[in-house]
């Protein structure tokens, strides 16, 4: 029986994806790392520490992992404090309105920086459907890790097997079934097919998700 919800932020509550993706391909350029689309793309869910020190090892560069991820964290705070409006994804906000009158507890877990994850939900407003917010840097450990929705669980006050986690990456869908938790994917823009098998339904709208609680 799910008595809580866990949502992933970057591709589950916002279109925030292509964003990312653009200010790490910059970064690549900049600090002239040769990253294919395809070792790029396996960092999808995971938080950017756990990135940056793999890249910087594989890769042999001079500056450090540390370097590294402070430019990341630098370049993220200022391009989305840039924006004009972060895009939420469609129907999320009806969802979370009714769940939210039906007493859902809710949190967000997600593997971005802290002040990135309180600068979002604050610029799209969507802060005040969640009582608790937790990241992967607060939970000591990244996604596949389990230790993120571990984490969010236990501040809700809620048992592991009784929280239904969304999430759209495959290393999310992993930690969520290792903190044995349900996942149900959320099939946004530029997920790639086949990428959630691993979940225990996949969704391509939050109507859907609406029907199934």
């Amino acid at each position: 029986m799910t008595k809580a919800i866990i949502f992933d932020m970057d591709g589950v509550l916002v279109d925030s994806e292509p964003f990312h993706t653009e200010i790490e391909k910059r970064q690549f350029s900049l600090n002239k790392i040769s990253v294919t689309k395809e070792e790029h793309q396996k960092y999808l869910g995971a938080a950017s520490d756990v990135m940056w020190k793999e890249i910087a090892e594989r890769h042999g560069i001079l500056i450090s992992a540390e370097e590294l991820i402070e430019q990341n964290r630098v370049e993220c705070h200022r391009f989305f404090d840039e924006l004009e409006e972060i895009p939420v994804m469609p129907g999320l906000e009806e969802l979370l309105k009714k769940l939210q009158k039906k007493n859902y507890p809710m949190a967000v877990a997600s593997s971005s920086f802290p002040e990135i994850i309180d600068l979002i939900l604050k610029k799209t407003g969507l802060l005040k459907y969640f009582q608790v917010v937790v990241s992967a840097q607060e939970a000591g450990k990244s996604k596949p890790e389990p230790d993120v929705f571990l984490l969010a669980a236990s501040k809700l006050g809620i048992k592991p097997e009784h929280c239904l986690v969304i999430e759209d990456s495959p290393n999310g869908i992993k930690a969520a079934r290792s903190a044995g938790m349900k996942c149900i994917a959320y099939q946004g823009p530029g997920v790639k097919p086949g990428s959630q098998k691993e979940a225990s339904a996949i969704i391509q709208s939050y109507g859907q998700l609406e029907v199934m609680l």
